[in-house]
């Protein structure tokens, strides 16, 4: 192992918190919860830091960073929704974004050929407010947090998550038309 490996290995950690993270929340162990959850969003904070000042990048770190953020935010969600603490509208839609995402990437793949995705500012918005929702709820269980901070909260979620799926629908799609008009090489 070299240095160059910590930020997978930091990824690989967080990918290992989210199934306590999601056991202490259905065991409505809230501030063990919340303090995992934050434990991770660090990690999150530490191995982007890492790579990005050190160039410790590696083809395994795009995939595994966002994969961890993924499975720990979706897990988290899942869950809340589960004990009665989000929403089930909410959930829908952030999985439906998800869904529309993905199967924009392989169709992208499969018809235009490699593409290199990348998380656009609207993205990075929702994932930020994602997290702040996250940890709303997490700390209204310990904490009087007032329901409307909570139903804004989801709200922004919301409209972070239909705006970034717009995005990147539109952005691809762009590309895609642009990616088709180029002559292929024979």
């Amino acid at each position: 192992m070299n240095r160059a490996d910590i930020p997978n290995l930091i990824s690989i950690f967080r990918i290992l918190l989210v199934a306590p993270v999601m056991w202490l929340i259905y065991q409505r162990e809230f501030t063990a919860a919340l303090v995992l959850f934050v434990v991770a969003g660090a990690s999150d904070g530490v191995d982007g830091y890492l790579a990005k000042h050190y160039g410790w990048t590696s083809r395994i770190g795009t995939i595994l960073d966002p994969l961890a953020d993924k499975l720990l935010l979706m897990g988290s969600y899942f869950t809340l929704w589960w004990v009665g603490m989000l929403p089930l509208w909410l959930l829908a839609a952030i999985i439906l974004r998800d869904v529309a995402i993905v199967g924009g990437a392989l169709a992208f793949h499969l018809l235009i050929g490699h593409y290199e995705m990348a998380p656009t500012l609207v993205s990075k918005v929702n994932t930020g407010a994602q997290i702040l929702l996250v940890l709303t709820i997490l700390s209204s269980a310990l904490i009087a947090i007032s329901p409307a901070v909570l139903k804004a909260c989801a709200l922004i979620v919301l409209v972070t998550t239909i705006l970034s799926g717009v995005d990147y629908v539109w952005t691809w799609s762009v590309r895609a038309l642009q990616a088709r008009r180029q002559p292929r090489p024979e």
